[in-house]
């Protein structure tokens, strides 16, 4: 970013978004989303210049330097536009419409995100990045800004008929037709999907560029585990093992970058997200559940580790991103030259990083005229390193260390520190799931932490939620996302402390969702609720796409919290969302594979188990760790405790009450659709 010294802020300099606040020294006269802008257009007869990004995205620094810090695209802006500035994800209910105008307009979309709106907030012209200058066919901000001026001031006509059709395009899209249930063949036709986009050489889904969509792997470990295909499972290792293999991962700090802009993972587009972080993750500890595979468990940890050291608030959220650039260029922080290697490392370690992490003096990755110039490496393995592998794990972690100390010195890509509920959430089902499969008190204290903080500093007097915090909570109110994702991080942590309370706020939350969120005409959750903001259309999330969409968390939701409570209020919920969604996920259903796997989680052996006994007593410990080894997506684990109340789930379960202790013994009851089979007091009865 440009030096702001005796530069003039404009009224971005208030807001808290970074991203707001990375653009408050241009010289552009930027608003914040807010009626003080649209009433200044109605009242100058101006358009709206709207452009949407986020603090980590590449381009939109691109966009910044090139024009926004221009003074000649500045004095065009302000002369002819009301200009407008939106963090994406700050406001996602803002970014989702236009970015589905522009998907529509263009046929494709991304960030930043620049779309031309009429004073009441209606769009007649939309696209993405645009350099200064007209460059390789694409229009240029000096050329762009007065033909959009000319059609404003001389085509009124047309651009308001524009608009209205567009408005009648976001009302069709954001209302779906109501269909029948998901068919078996549905299951199979995702599946064929990823088989036929799976790369037998490197892992991983398609060409260039590659992303850890990990709800796709999630989706394939049940289709495993319902068919029992190992052909299945080594689409996910492969996977898996490749990611954690290549460039996309920090082999120092840890953590995984965005996705992978070559086929085999190597060169990353080099910023890091929160729920990246987490959906992987999670991917990683059900790989572990349904293999045992030790490498999996290391890598989880390693994640952990970078969000516990990086990403963690003294509140106890867990912040945004880290950019991708530093010192102007893109993943300048992470990669190496061979003589930054030398000289931070020993002889004997040096010829080991050389081989283990593929350095080469000339550089490792680019084409061949550019490496020479640059001389840099991207750390990569070439094969996963096995546990068994002590001596060598010990010598590359002394040689890790060293180097991360080196790297500590450098400057330091930007953090978004905003903690967002929803990717919060996220990472709270992570960490719990990881505590309770890996028996970690640690990760537990931090989900814990984070829960605690957002129903602190989140939740105003009358219990509504908010959806993001820095230096204090933003006044705009949580969606969909905030709070399936949340309500999903309370189930895990439930299954991790056996704590009601933790499922007492998960049912409270879910019943705000239903009561303010639901459309009762054509079923299923609109991305906003009932008292936020009017916005052009009131639309609805329903792809699953870099992270699960809330509508298909929220129908996971609802499948768990009926086997849990056994209310069976929450089916009628359910077949109207599956419903409501059905035609889209039989058009597309790659596009559907959350969605797809809480189908699945009712279609395919779902179980309820019920385990009752002392919490204390290591023979309910032993018990629980043995049910917690195995894969078993499709079920709910309860605990009913005989001493502990707040760990008695009859105080919200209706149909545990006549699950008792047999003889002071712990017992295990495992229910099919509530029809339980005999109690089990031994845990070699087990059998799953």
């Amino acid at each position: 970013m440009s030096e702001t010294v005796n530069k003039k802020a404009n009224k971005l300099i208030n807001e808290k978004s970074p991203y707001l606040l990375q653009h408050a020294y241009n010289p552009v006269n930027w608003y914040s989303w807010c009626e003080e802008a649209f009433e200044k257009a109605k009242k100058e007869n101006k358009p709206i210049f709207l452009s949407i990004g986020y603090s980590t995205c590449h381009w939109c620094h691109v966009m910044e330097k090139e024009s926004f810090e221009d003074d000649e695209v500045a004095e065009l802006m302000n002369k002819y536009f009301i200009s407008i500035k939106v963090d994406r994800e700050e406001r996602p209910d803002i970014d989702g419409i236009y970015m589905t105008v522009c998907q529509i307009m263009t046929g494709s979309g991304g960030w930043p995100l620049t779309v031309f709106l009429t004073p009441e907030k209606k769009p007649f012209f939309a696209g993405t990045y645009f350099p200064k200058e007209n460059r390789y066919g694409r229009i240029g901000m000096k050329g762009l800004l007065p033909s959009i001026t000319d059609v404003w001031q001389n085509k009124k006509e047309d651009v308001n008929e524009s608009t209205n059709q567009m408005i009648n395009i976001l009302n069709q899209v954001s209302s779906f037709p109501s269909g029948s249930v998901i068919e078996e063949n549905i299951f199979e036709n995702a599946y064929a999907y990823l088989k036929r986009q799976f790369d037998p050489e490197s892992g991983g889904f398609g060409t260039a560029p590659k992303f850890p969509t990990a709800h796709n792997l999630l989706f394939l470990l049940r289709y495993w585990k319902h068919k029992g295909d190992d052909e299945v499972l080594h689409m996910v290792e492969k996977t898996l093992q490749s990611m954690r293999n290549g460039g996309i991962y920090d082999h120092i700090g840890f953590g995984f970058h965005r996705y992978s802009t070559d086929s085999k993972w190597l060169v990353p587009h080099f910023e890091k997200m929160l729920y990246d972080q987490a959906m992987i993750a999670m991917s990683y500890i059900e790989a572990f559940q349904a293999t045992h595979n030790p490498v999996y468990k290391k890598i989880t940890e390693e994640i952990f580790e970078y969000i516990s050291r990086d990403m963690t608030s003294d509140e106890g959220g867990f912040y945004c991103a880290l950019d991708a650039d530093s010192e102007g260029e893109e993943g300048k922080f992470y990669v190496w030259s061979y003589e930054e290697i030398v000289s931070v490392l020993e002889k004997d370690e040096l010829e080991l990083a050389v081989k283990i992490f593929n350095v080469e003096k000339k550089g490792n990755y680019l084409e061949e005229a550019t490496r020479e110039k640059t001389r840099m490496n991207i750390l990569h393995l070439k094969n996963t390193i096995s546990e068994d592998e002590e001596e060598l794990y010990e010598k590359i972690e002394k040689i890790r260390q060293k180097l991360f100390t080196a790297r500590k010195k450098r400057i330091h890509p930007l953090k978004d520190d905003k903690i967002l509920v929803s990717w919060n959430g996220l990472m709270i089902a992570a960490l719990s799931k990881a505590a309770s499969v890996f028996e970690n008190s640690k990760y537990l204290s931090l989900a814990e932490n984070a829960v605690k903080f957002i129903f602190k500093d989140l939740v105003n007097e009358k219990g509504n939620l908010f959806h993001s915090f820095r230096n204090g909570k933003s006044q705009v109110l949580a969606n969909t996302d905030d709070y399936s994702c949340l309500v999903w991080g309370l189930l895990e942590l439930y299954e991790a402390t056996f704590n009601v309370n933790y499922l007492k706020s998960a049912i409270e939350l879910n019943e705000y969702l239903i009561k303010h969120f639901w459309d009762e005409h054509t079923g299923g959750f609109y991305f906003t609720s009932d008292i936020q903001e009017k916005l052009i259309v009131r639309h609805k999330e329903i792809y699953d796409g870099a992270m699960p969409s809330g509508n298909s968390v929220a129908l996971m939701n609802l499948i768990r919290l009926a086997k849990i409570t056994g209310n069976k209020r929450y089916d009628e919920y359910i077949a109207n969302l599956e419903k409501a969604i059905s035609e889209n996920v039989k058009q597309s259903p790659i596009s559907h594979t959350w969605f797809l796997s809480a189908i699945a989680f009712v279609r395919w052996k779902p179980l309820e188990i019920i385990v009752t006994g002392d919490l204390n007593s290591q023979e309910t410990k032993n018990i629980l760790n043995e049910i917690k080894k195995h894969y078993l997506p499709n079920s709910v684990l309860l605990f009913k405790s005989i001493n502990d109340e707040s760990k008695n789930i009859d105080s919200v379960s209706d149909f545990t009450a006549k699950c008792q202790s047999l003889d002071g013994k712990t017992t295990v009851y495992v229910c099919e659709n509530f029809a339980c089979k005999s109690p089990i007091t031994e845990v070699e009865n087990l059998l799953f």
